[in-house]
């Protein structure tokens, strides 16, 4: 018999650090984009997540991996994994939501 044990399967996601909120604490905007049910346009939508950042290593408009974790504290349950793109921003500037927009893929489907 193994002793061995499995860990569930935990949910992982990439977004924008769009706020850093104090210390070791940001902001995630993950965006993304559904058809509209009777019309089928396509509708940008976002989730805005809390995120625990241990090393203080992101900044404001870089693109990261984060990964769901045992609450943290009253809002943070997420972690970020790593930073996939650093941020070319001027310092202080922050990202909208419409560049956001251009770089999410399309998920829409055609019926």
């Amino acid at each position: 018999m193994s002793t061995t044990t499995t860990r569930n399967s935990r949910k992982d996601l990439t977004g924008f650090v769009t706020s850093r909120s104090g210390d070791k604490s940001i902001k995630v905007t993950v965006p993304y984009k559904i058809p509209h049910p009777r019309y089928q346009k396509t509708i940008n939508r976002k989730t805005v997540v809390h995120v625990h950042d241990e090393k203080n290593e992101t900044k404001v408009g870089d693109k990261v991996e984060i990964m769901e974790t045992r609450p943290l504290s009253r809002l943070k349950r997420w972690r970020v994994v790593k930073v996939l793109e650093a941020a070319v921003l001027p310092e202080g500037a922050a990202i909208s939501e419409k560049d956001v927009a251009e770089l999410v893929p399309t998920k829409t489907t055609k019926a």
